[in-house]
Parts: structure tokens; C-alpha cells; sequence
């Protein structure tokens, strides 16, 4: 049996000048799929930042605030420690409001007694220390103490807890969460 060889392969002829190379298409190609999808990833990144967050809280006639369950299924209000802007996340299983140690840091928030706090995700190490003002929407609780070393997803997050939600009536209804502040008396 005999093998027939073909003959080599022409070489290709010289480019024009200006004219595109197969290695410079296929680098603009790619380089053209990279940008799209980190444009894409960033408008998602955008919309989701958007989604998540939370509603203005509405403070009724009578002093009752309103918050809306966020689309996560929380309740999410914005607020402030000791004139520090905060995004609270109303936990009604939480003992006392908590924030992050850089939050913590920008209040003012120093001092205070070490404490090791049981959380759902496990124990973590921390302070109790006492805030001059925890606010959400206009309505301001003082003396609140408040614990230091919570882990949320960005440094201003914050746990709204029990400590602060003592001096109303909550009432959760569907979609609503209301804060009905109570008597001095009760």
C-alpha cells in the first residue's frame, strides 16, 4: 500500500496593512465578552443593592412607625447610633441592638465590658457598651446599651433587638411591621 502525500499548504497571502489578523480579531473578541460581562455584573450587582433596600420607615399621626417587609422577607429600617447612620435589621429574637466594631468606632462607642454573645450562627466575642441615642425614623430611645462585634454584610449594618423594641407595641400584620410607642406607665 502506498501513501499519497499532498503537497504542502499554500502559505496565506500577505495582509493589507490596517487590515485585521486572526490573533487581533480574536483578542478584540474576547476582550469585547469580558466587557460585557462586567457591565452585566455590575447592573446586576446595582439592581440587587437597589432590591435590598430598605424602604423608608413612616411614622403615623400618633407617633406609630411603619416599616415594610423588605423583599428578603425582613424588616429593614434605616436609623442611626448616636448620630452614625445605620441600617437596622428589626430581629425581634435579638436581646439588644448590635452593631460592627467600625460602626462602633464611629459612634463613639468605647469602653464598655467584654461579653460573649450566643448568636444563631454561634458565639462570637464582643463588648456591652451604652449609646447616647439608638433613632429610627424620628423616634430616639436613650441609654441603650448595645453590643459591639456583629458580623452584617457592610460595616454600617446593625441588629434592631429587644432592648430598644421594649419601649413599643410591635405589631406584625402581612407586609407591615408597626411600632406603637408605649405608655411610660406600661
Amino acid at each position: 500500500m502506498r501513501l499519497q502525500s499532498s503537497p504542502p499548504p499554500k502559505p496565506l497571502p500577505p495582509t493589507m496593512p490596517g487590515e485585521p489578523t486572526p490573533q487581533s480579531v480574536a483578542r478584540r473578541g474576547t476582550l469585547a465578552f469580558l466587557v460585557f460581562w462586567l457591565v452585566l455584573m455590575g447592573v446586576v450587582y446595582l439592581g440587587m443593592q437597589q432590591y435590598l433596600r430598605p424602604a423608608r420607615a413612616k411614622v403615623l399621626a400618633d407617633g406609630t412607625v411603619r416599616i415594610e417587609r423588605g423583599q428578603d422577607g425582613h424588616f429593614r429600617v434605616n436609623g442611626s447610633v448616636n448620630g452614625q447612620p445605620v441600617k437596622f435589621l428589626v430581629d425581634t429574637g435579638a436581646t439588644s441592638v448590635s452593631v460592627t466594631d467600625e460602626l462602633a468606632a464611629r459612634a463613639g462607642l468605647q469602653g464598655g465590658e467584654p461579653v460573649r454573645f450566643r448568636t444563631a450562627n454561634g458565639e462570637r466575642e464582643g463588648r456591652m457598651v451604652t449609646a447616647d441615642q439608638v433613632k429610627v425614623a424620628n423616634v430616639a430611645v436613650g441609654g441603650v446599651r448595645v453590643g459591639t462585634g456583629y458580623t452584617g454584610e457592610d460595616s454600617d449594618d446593625a441588629l434592631l433587638g429587644q432592648n430598644f423594641l421594649r419601649y413599643f407595641d410591635v405589631q406584625i400584620s402581612g407586609d407591615t411591621m408597626l411600632l406603637h410607642p408605649r405608655s411610660p406607665g406600661r
